[in-house]
């Protein structure tokens, strides 16, 4: 709710000395915005239920504080954290470093793309990782009015949460104080979560003896989202995500396939740096991994609470399952075609009729949310069956599922012996006319269909042999 001195963002509110004329347009206008609005935090929901009091793990590097990225960053991960996720942040801080030793006049080594961290590179790593964190407990900090920080009170927390070890000597290079990752205070950095604060945590690790090693970015937070087993780690990255040979965003991996990609070579250095990380945590339990550029304002909260996404989301699994429909599914189906009942697309079913009828239904489903479904309705004697309730939420539209349910539909009736499909439709016969369905009468129906055919309604009878 807004605060009596904070103007809405979603209240269009015309100037006194606007024509009257205009008044209806004014208000036509914000009705479309309020019901965009209220369309929008619906969609949402079922995500912020999902992943109320779940770890994610942001990270992102020194590229992004660089590019002026940090304060926007900060409060949609404030924004994540007074939703009920649970928040730690990992940053990197290579840029700085580079630009400590280019003032230092100190020439930086890298073997393999390992920096080798002597004394006078360790401190500053030390310096550059010192310089961020304050910026980010300060970016947590603020709290201006008519900023998204008013009133977030977000507590951070930052510690020796991590126990490192050395590279050591490799191929006969010493990288002296350059670490990998030992061990993570899991206990500690949740009980931390726990009492509500953000856990940052920097690229600097410890040995028990006291030595400081400096660490790789993406190594930190693989390691610590296995550790916590984290619901999501997220790279915000200076890459836009993966991308195919015609440039085109990939939005989806399983594991399998970023392998393979990963195996082939093809991917820039940076990118496959973060995948190789991305997989690595995704193998140590962790459900899904993404890779999200951080020069898209929002970047996160679109990448969470959007059906695509905005970057590339690896999964131990391919998330998109078709397959038939359960009894468990009556809800999801009822919220799909309720809509289209409403409007007289669909001829209206209720609760009870899908309950009994569920083992007609074929469901399309996404991470855990069903976003399409079709029925299947034989007639044997005649060798025809029914393709009814096809439908797509609107959340996916355009992304082929109505092609997919339709083809699943054709191979359940082949299976069963049926010769062809028709359909009753008023209002997308093109769709189905351009998948090779056909203009057809009512006589040529099965019979007990055509007993059933509702003349008010005025249906056309299209018919397609499979």
């Amino acid at each position: 709710m807004n605060a009596p001195d904070t103007p809405s963002p979603f209240r269009a509110e015309p100037d006194l000395d606007e024509s009257q004329s205009d008044l209806p347009t004014l208000l036509e206008d914000d009705e479309v915005s309020q019901a965009q609005f209220v369309a929008w935090f619906r969609a949402v929901a079922p995500y912020v239920h999902a992943f109320k009091r779940r770890v994610f793990v942001v990270a992102f590097g020194g590229e992004a504080v660089l590019a002026g990225r940090l304060t926007r960053i900060c409060e949609d991960l404030a924004l994540l954290r007074a939703l009920g996720i649970r928040v730690v942040v990992v940053h990197g801080s290579r840029p700085q470093i580079e630009e400590q030793l280019r003032l230092r006049q100190i020439e930086s080594q890298f073997v393999k793309g390992i920096r080798i961290t002597d004394g006078a590179a360790l401190e500053c790593a030390k310096e550059a990782a010192g310089e961020i964190r304050l910026d980010i407990e300060a970016a947590f900090s603020q709290g201006l009015a008519n900023t998204p920080m008013w009133n977030a009170d977000i507590k951070v927390l930052s510690g020796n949460f991590i126990t490192a070890k050395p590279v050591g000597v490799v191929d006969g290079v010493d990288f002296q104080s350059t670490g990998v990752v030992r061990k993570v205070s899991s206990e500690v950095i949740q009980l931390a979560l726990a009492a509500r604060a953000v856990v940052l945590i920097s690229p600097l690790g410890f040995s028990p003896t006291g030595e400081a090693f400096n660490l790789d970015m993406e190594d930190v937070a693989a390691s610590v989202a296995a550790a916590l087993h984290a619901e999501k780690l997220l790279f915000l990255t200076e890459t836009p995500g993966i991308v195919d040979a015609q440039h085109e965003l990939i939005r989806e991996l399983s594991t399998l396939s970023a392998s393979r990609l990963l195996d082939s070579g093809v991917l820039p250095t940076d990118t496959a740096h973060y995948l190789k990380h991305a997989l690595r945590a995704i193998g140590a339990g962790v459900p899904r991994a993404h890779l999200v550029p951080f020069a898209l304002d929002g970047c996160a909260l679109l990448e969470i609470f959007t059906h695509d996404g905005v970057g590339t989301m690896i999964a131990a699994d391919d998330l998109e399952e078709l397959r038939e429909a359960t009894v468990d599914d009556v809800g999801g189906i009822l919220k799909l075609i309720e809509p289209l009942e409403a409007d007289g697309t669909l001829v209206k079913r209720g609760r009870g009729r899908i309950e009994r009828e569920i083992e007609y239904f074929s469901v399309i489903e996404h991470d855990a949310r069903l976003f399409g479904c079709a029925a299947l309705y034989a007639f044997p004697n005649e060798k025809m069956g029914e393709l009814a309730c096809l439908t797509v939420s609107p959340d996916a539209q355009g992304m082929g599922d109505g092609e997919k349910l339709l083809k699943r539909i054709e191979q359940r009736a082949r299976a069963m012996g049926l010769e062809a499909l028709f359909v009753l439709t008023t209002r997308t016969a093109h769709w189905f006319l351009k998948r090779g369905f056909v203009v057809a009468g009512v006589d040529s129906l099965p019979k007990d269909r055509q007993r059933m055919y509702n003349w008010s309604r005025k249906s056309q009878v299209l018919l397609k042999r499979i």
